[in-house]
């Protein structure tokens, strides 16, 4: 696939065409629910999610319900039979560039707010570029160096920008040792900073939805605090 398939093959229009709720259906069903201003900070925010796995699928769709006003959604990979035991998507997406299933998935809960994808391996090189204009980033990748990499190359490269990552999710344990904590001053860090795949835990759909929920819960705190 070249660059432009793999970004996004069904357009905005067309997305948001199978709509069944018109936009004043759903920003009253908001006013129901959230106060004025918290509703106007929200729909302003600016979020990105780097990983669209166990922890950046659900947390994607965490915040949309949340009405995070716009959302960048970074991955590289494609939907795969296996992701099906924890992550966001359907059987009929399988094979689909994630960005672009979890677009359509995230359209289906509010088509009215702003979805930019990439379909793009994050590395040092790319970061600034990637992610400048977004004052907050979720750290959502599997591999370890991964995980180290993005935060460390946000942290310096970003002056501004908070990350909230992910840390130990795996298995079937105790959900209460799933926290989060600040570790620096633009860092939090989500999960039991213990558990891993490598132990043969094995990842869960509980666990790791746990995990999501903390990382979109600090960034729900983080935009209503600023």
């Amino acid at each position: 696939m070249d660059k432009k398939t793999l970004e996004g093959k069904q357009s905005d229009s067309e997305i948001i065409g199978r709509r069944s709720l018109d936009k004043a259906t759903l920003d009253k069903a908001f006013d129901e629910r959230f106060p004025a201003e918290i509703k106007k900070k929200l729909s302003k925010a600016r979020v990105a999610i780097a990983g669209l796995g166990g922890l950046g699928s659900n947390m994607a769709m965490m915040l949309a319900r949340s009405g995070v006003g716009h959302m960048l959604l970074i991955d590289f990979d494609v939907v795969d039979v296996t992701n099906l035991n924890r992550q966001a998507y359907l059987i009929p997406q399988v094979g689909v560039p994630k960005p672009e299933a979890l677009k359509e998935l995230l359209c289906q809960v509010n088509p009215y707010l702003e979805y930019e994808t990439r379909c793009v391996k994050v590395t040092p090189e790319n970061v600034a570029e990637l992610l400048r204009g977004y004052p907050i980033v979720c750290e959502a990748f599997d591999a370890a160096e991964q995980k180290a990499m993005l935060v460390q190359e946000v942290l310096t490269q970003l002056k501004d920008a908070i990350i909230v990552s992910g840390n130990g999710m795996a298995g079937f344990g105790d959900s209460n040792t799933i926290k989060t904590r600040q570790m620096m001053k633009r860092l939090y860090v989500c999960g039991d900073e213990n558990t891993d795949i490598g132990d043969g835990m094995g990842l869960m759909s509980p666990r790791v939805t746990i995990c999501a929920a903390h990382q979109a819960n600090k960034v729900i705190q983080l935009i209503l605090e600023s």
